[in-house]
């Protein structure tokens, strides 16, 4: 029974990741560090989906965690050249 230790693994590091993006989320003190906190975010979400379809073997969670993906790139992007633009 060592494959649900190791997924019991790899959901206490995310929830320990996620922990630390909260914190950084909530405490930044620029809104770069709460942009790049909202990124990390995103990028352990999408992580966290992919894991999901290896655990439950359904390919669906992969599309959704593209698509996930994909979108909240392109938010960071976004909010990332506003903030760029109103420092100039």
């Amino acid at each position: 029974m060592i494959l649900p230790a190791l997924h019991l693994l790899a959901v206490l590091l995310l929830a320990v990741a996620i922990a630390f993006s909260v914190i950084r989320l909530l405490l930044g003190p620029t809104a770069l560090d709460r942009l790049v906190a909202a990124d990390t975010l995103a990028v352990i979400t999408t992580a966290g989906l992919a894991g999901l379809a290896a655990v439950f073997d359904n390919p669906i969670y992969l599309d959704v965690a593209l698509v996930y993906g994909t979108l909240a790139f392109v938010g960071t992007v976004a909010l990332a050249r506003a903030i760029e633009g109103n420092k100039g």
